[in-house]
């Protein structure tokens, strides 16, 4: 018998740097250059000027990197879910033993599924009027209570609640918690909106059963909500994707109050970002925005109060002259008396000299019309006199007698009815005819 050798030849062992490199070399050999048609997500630019991000599409993704000096020549900006399409070298980051794209160039390839979609969304409600600006409320200066939608586990509630405390301590701050990303949290955010909705009426001070968080700082019940902060911290468009939902944006429109979103970081923009009365940039922004300095508030207290009290002053010390003036008058009734009965003698005194003067004016007119009432009796009558003669005068002019001294006679029946005419006369007729010394008996021939 003899002993069989094995023909296997032993594996080599690699190390971790040389199977890296290994690996590279043989992407390097199988695949570059390559070019790569995927969408966004996660797009992220360093201070240092290089971006990192990773491509997908349906069925994977792969992570990519573009240094500093490709990114700089790139001529638009790129975004979570765009189509791009990128040509670059397969390699493998042996820090961590990561399979990367390289990317060397990047061009669009047109908008990206969730892209387009936001796209398609972004018209539609536009088109209803959810974007107006005549929509837009104004903030209120001072609210009552604030209330905050987003997660409980998220850091933007943090820095929400620590701005608002910082900001303004008295005002009580209502947290209705509801997811920000996944499938549910849509339904979730417009559950807690309407919910919130609800508090927003006048006398709805009770606590309802579905307030689960509460910052009431000293705050026995909750008053009502004046103003809403929709918000969540940053993320890709997919995490950012609970926030374009129709549904939730028909939601926010009907808000009774104004409502401020912010979600993401300022780069980042939602269809809730544009229904909203007002975009904040970040989490901290939105309660920037809503939350005056109580300092500030403060201050235009102090001013107030000053001025009110110089008014005060002003008005006090106006009704202590007044005061002061009136108990001058009513403090000596002796001599409010005298100068009464110094008035009065001087009224009497008056009153005296005027009726003296009065009679005097009377009799010295009795005295003028004394004087010239003989004249003037004896020149009417000789006016009167004149008058008469005239009318005498002009009154014997009209005499008939003087016509008839002229030749003239004055024909008449016995019965003294006057002769005018022919034809009053007749054939036989007894007429008389007055002459100026006598009468005539007269018989009319044919």
């Amino acid at each position: 018998m003899f002993e069989a050798k094995s023909s296997a030849v032993a594996p080599r062992v690699w190390s971790i740097g040389a199977l890296c490199r290994a690996i590279a070399d043989a992407l390097d050999a199988r695949f570059n250059p390559v070019v790569v048609r995927g969408e966004l997500t996660g797009f992220s630019r360093a201070a240092s000027g290089h971006c990192y991000f990773s491509l997908k599409d349906e069925s994977g993704q792969i992570r990519c990197a573009m240094f500093r000096r490709a990114a700089s020549a790139l001529d638009f900006s790129p975004r979570d879910g765009e189509l791009v399409e990128v040509r670059g070298r397969l390699g493998v980051y042996e820090a961590r033993g990561d399979l990367q794209l390289i990317v060397e160039s990047m061009s669009r390839a047109g908008a990206g599924a969730l892209f387009e979609q936001f796209l398609q969304l972004k018209a539609k409600l536009e088109a209803q009027g959810l974007f107006a600006p005549e929509r837009k409320r104004p903030l209120p200066a001072l609210p009552r209570a604030i209330g905050v939608v987003t997660s409980l586990g998220a850091a933007a509630l943090h820095d929400v609640v620590t701005t608002l405390q910082r900001r303004t301590p008295h005002i009580p701050v209502l947290v209705v918690p509801a997811m920000v990303q996944g499938s549910s949290a849509p339904a979730e955010l417009i559950q807690a909106l309407s919910n919130l909705y609800l508090l927003t009426k006048e006398g709805r001070w009770l606590e309802p059963d579905f307030v689960k968080n509460l910052t009431k700082r000293g705050a026995a019940a909750v008053p009502c909500i004046d103003v809403i902060l929709l918000v969540r911290g940053g993320g890709s468009m997919e995490d950012l994707w609970a926030f374009n939902d129709e549904q939730l944006a028909h939601t926010l429109a009907q808000s009774p109050v104004p409502v401020i979103c912010g979600v993401g970081h300022e780069t980042d923009f939602t269809i809730a970002d544009f229904v909203a009365d007002l975009r904040a940039p970040t989490p901290t922004a939105a309660a920037e925005l809503v939350a005056q300095p109580q300092q500030v508030w403060l201050g235009a207290l102090d001013a107030a109060a000053k001025q009110l009290q110089r008014s005060v002053t002003r008005r006090l010390d106006q009704h202590s002259q007044r005061l002061d003036l009136t108990a001058s008058r009513f403090g000596r009734p002796s001599a409010l008396v005298g100068r009464q009965h110094l008035r009065l003698s001087n009224s009497a005194q008056r009153l005296q000299l005027a009726a003296t003067h009065f009679v005097q004016q009377k009799e010295q007119a009795l005295q003028r019309l004394e004087v010239v009432l003989p004249t003037a009796a004896q020149r009417g009558l000789q006016r009167q006199d004149e008058r008469l003669q005239r009318a005498a005068l002009r009154l014997g002019l009209l005499d008939p007698h003087l016509v008839l001294e002229r030749g003239y006679a004055w024909l008449s029946t016995p019965e003294g009815v006057g002769i005018s005419s022919v034809q009053q006369t007749r054939p036989g007729q007894a007429l008389l005819a007055t002459l100026a010394d006598g009468t005539v008996d007269l018989t009319v021939v044919p």
